[in-house]
């Protein structure tokens, strides 16, 4: 059973958040629009059918996939495997039109690996632009050690996404990718940045870490293949999550009517990120 809740911004709905025991795995956030009613994400696109909108997504938790499509298997490449995990929801803290508090239980194999408590919010910014607020906490509540792994750190180098995921929409063009004091997706895939932007057609998603613990993640980002953004968890080395321990991640993004500057996005993270 899906179940879905609306997000809603200066009296108009900006989001749908889909989660329950029929979401492809995980929870996630389609579509999300500007104010203006232009669509900014992707579900289930044909590219990658396993992308789905706004979520939280990582490929390896102690070897369980918590991603969707194929896991990538040292010396075997990308291949279906038996192992994907759920994120099943537990449970609301709060719940209002302009945001949300929820418990998911990452699971796999019969276990709960991680307990998260994820924390939604929407808030205005101008007539053409509003911010989604989306932190997320990841708890090992087992007794012995786990770790968070991507491609990149099984042997795949340049892959190393997981953790946060937008997906846009594909369009006739690519959109530009700039951030702070680098242009294009070479320069900024794999960087950390204080922040990056997504500019297509009538619409920019500018992404922002938002902690000081999130803002050293290097950037995941495709601009050509497909259009995605996300914060990397394991870019290049495992994570690991003591027992007992809690990851905590947090991304601010400002979605905005038009093709935004360098200075009018960073105006915007200014405005939005105070940590």
């Amino acid at each position: 059973m899906v179940t879905t809740a609306l997000l809603s911004c200066a009296g108009r709905p900006v989001g749908r958040y889909s989660y329950g025991s029929e979401t492809h795995g995980r929870p996630y956030l389609h579509p999300v629009t500007t104010l203006a009613g232009i669509p900014v994400t992707e579900e289930r696109p044909a590219d990658h059918i396993h992308h789905l909108g706004v979520s939280v997504a990582v490929p390896d938790v102690a070897g369980h996939n918590f991603w969707g499509g194929r896991t990538f298997v040292r010396g075997q490449g990308p291949t279906a495997l038996d192992n994907h995990g759920v994120q099943r929801h537990r449970g609301w803290k709060l719940r209002d039109p302009d945001g949300f508090v929820q418990e998911l239980g990452w699971e796999a194999g019969g276990t709960e690996l991680l307990r998260e408590h994820r924390t939604v919010a929407v808030g205005e910014l101008s007539d053409t632009a509003w911010v989604l607020d989306f932190s997320f906490s990841l708890t090992n509540r087992g007794t012995t050690a786990l770790s968070i792994g991507s491609p990149a750190t099984n042997g795949r180098p340049g892959a190393g996404y997981g953790g946060f995921f937008w997906r846009a929409p594909k369009e006739s063009a690519a959109p530009a990718v700039f951030s702070g004091t680098r242009e294009g997706e070479e320069a900024v895939h794999g960087a950390p940045a204080d922040w990056l932007a997504l500019a297509g057609e009538g619409w920019t998603l500018v992404f922002a870490g938002a902690t000081e613990e999130t803002r050293r993640d290097p950037w995941f980002v495709r601009a050509a293949e497909y259009p995605g953004v996300g914060s990397s968890l394991a870019a290049d080395r495992r994570l690991p999550v003591e027992a007992g321990d809690t990851v905590v991640r947090r991304i601010v993004t400002v979605v905005a009517d038009g093709r935004l500057d360098r200075d009018t996005a960073a105006a915007y993270v200014r405005k939005v990120v105070t940590a």
